[in-house]
C-alpha cells in the first residue's frame, strides 16, 4: 500500500519526527510505500522515502500551513494514495497521530475569550473540530488517554476512534555509559565546573515546556547553593525572552540555551536532574527518556506521562493545580536530596524504563496504521 505522510516541520530532534521516521522505516520493510509531505526538513532523508518540501510563504503561520495543505492534497488527489495519515490537525485525514492536547480546551483555559476571536484560533479550532468531530470518519492515534476526556466534550469523539498507542523507547539510542565520564562530557560542552549541579530541559517549544518556571525556581534558590547550580535548556525555539528573564533575575551565568542537540540521551546522563515542568502536555516522551537514562525527574502533573514518575518513584511529581512556591520548593528538594536518596531514584527510574523498552518493540504504531488501511480498502 501507498502511504502519505503530513507534518509541518521535520527536524532531527523532536519526539514526533523521530517517531514518524520509526513507524515510516516500518512500514518500508514491509513492503509498504511511504511518502513525506512537509514545509520544511532539516537533516538527512533516509533512502526508499520519498520528502515533498513544499516550502510556502505568509505573513502569519496559519496562513502557511493552510497553503502548505491545499497543496500537498493537490498533489495526494492526484497520485492515489491508498492512506493519508497526518502529524499534525487539517481535514482530509483516514488517521491522526493526536500527541498534543486539546487546543479549544487550552483555548477557554488559559486564554481570554478576546484571544478566541482572532483568525488564528477560528483557524486552528476548525482543524482541530476536523479531526475530533463526531461527524469526522478520522481514525486517533493517542500515544496518551489523558486528553481524550476534554475530546469527547467538546466534539463528542466516539470511543471507538481512539487506538490507544503504549510508549516506546529505543533500546539503541539509551545505552548507559560511564556515569562519570557523562556528568564530564554535560560539564565540558557547557563551559561547567566539575562540581557544579545541573538541572536539565529538553523539548522543542520552551513557553509550553515550562522553561519560565524552571527558571524562576533557580532563582528561588538559597544563594550557597545557586552559586554551584547551573539549568541547561535544549530544544527548537527562540530563546529571547528567556534569556532576558534569566538576565533579569541576576542568573546570566546559571541559564544556559541551547538549540536542538543530537546526544541528548548523553545530556541525560550526565544530568542531575532533568526538569520538565510543562503547562500541558499530552505525553512528555522526555519523561521516560530521562528514566531510561537514570536521571532524577522533577515533572509536572499535567504531563500525560508524569503519571510514570510517581509509579516508578523516579523523583518528584508537582501535583495541580501548579503552584511555583510548591515547585520552588521541590526544585529545592531535589538539589539537597542525600547521595542514598538520588540513588533510589535513578535506579528505580532505569528498571521502570526496562520494562517499557521491552513491552514495545515499536511496530505498534505501523500494525495499526496498517490494519486501518486495509478495513479503508474494503
Amino acid at each position: 500500500m501507498k502511504f502519505a505522510f503530513i507534518i509541518f516541520k521535520y527536524f532531527p530532534y523532536g519526539g514526533m519526527q523521530r517517531d514518524m521516521l520509526r513507524t515510516a522505516n516500518e512500514l518500508l520493510k514491509r513492503g509498504h510505500q511511504v511518502e513525506i509531505f512537509t514545509l520544511s526538513w532539516q537533516g538527512d532523508i533516509l533512502d526508499g522515502i520519498k520528502v515533498h518540501v513544499l516550502a510556502q510563504s505568509g505573513w502569519l503561520n496559519f496562513q502557511r500551513y493552510q497553503k502548505f495543505i491545499n497543496a500537498t492534497f493537490a498533489i495526494i488527489q492526484s497520485a492515489k494514495f491508498d492512506f493519508v495519515f497526518g502529524y499534525n490537525r487539517m481535514a482530509g485525514l483516514d488517521a491522526h497521530f493526536a500527541a498534543d492536547p486539546c487546543f479549544v480546551e487550552r483555548a477557554h483555559r488559559q486564554r481570554s475569550w478576546l484571544y478566541r476571536l482572532t483568525p488564528r484560533y477560528r483557524w486552528f479550532a476548525e482543524c482541530e473540530k476536523a479531526i475530533f468531530s463526531d461527524q469526522s470518519n478520522t481514525e486517533i492515534l493517542a500515544v496518551s488517554l489523558t486528553e481524550k476526556p476534554h475530546f469527547q466534550h467538546w466534539y463528542g469523539t466516539q470511543s471507538e476512534r481512539f487506538h490507544y498507542i503504549p510508549p516506546f523507547l529505543l533500546p539503541e539510542r539509551f545505552v548507559l555509559q560511564d556515569k562519570s565520564a557523562m556528568r564530564q562530557h554535560l560539564r565540558s560542552v557547557f563551559g561547567f565546573a566539575e562540581d557544579d549541579f545541573v538541572y536539565l530541559l529538553t523539548g522543542s517549544g520552551f513557553a509550553m515546556k515550562g522553561l519560565d518556571r524552571a527558571i524562576q525556581a533557580m532563582a528561588a534558590l538559597p544563594p550557597e547553593l545557586l552559586k554551584h547550580t547551573r539549568l541547561v535548556a535544549v530544544g527548537q525555539d527562540n530563546p529571547k525572552q528567556f534569556a532576558k528573564m534569566a538576565k533579569k533575575l541576576g542568573l546570566d551565568n546559571h541559564v544556559v540555551i541551547s538549540k536542538g542537540r543530537a546526544d541528548i540521551p548523553q545530556l541525560m546522563q550526565g544530568a542531575d536532574v532533568c526538569v520538565h515542568p510543562a503547562y500541558r502536555e499530552n505525553t512528555g516522551l522526555v519523561i521516560l527518556e530521562g528514566m531510561a537514562c537514570g536521571a532524577l525527574m522533577l515533572v509536572t502533573e499535567s504531563c500525560g506521562y508524569a503519571h510514570h514518575v510517581a509509579e516508578a518513584d523516579a523523583g518528584l511529581v508537582n501535583p495541580m493545580p501548579f503552584n511555583q512556591s510548591q515547585f520552588n520548593q521541590q526544585f529545592l528538594a531535589m538539589r539537597t536530596a542525600t547521595a542514598e536518596q538520588r540513588a533510589e531514584w535513578s535506579n528505580h527510574g532505569l528498571q521502570y524504563a526496562q520494562q517499557i523498552m521491552q513491552a514495545n518493540d515499536g511496530s505498534a504504531e505501523a500494525n495499526i496504521l496498517i490494519r486501518l488501511a486495509e478495513q479503508a480498502k474494503k
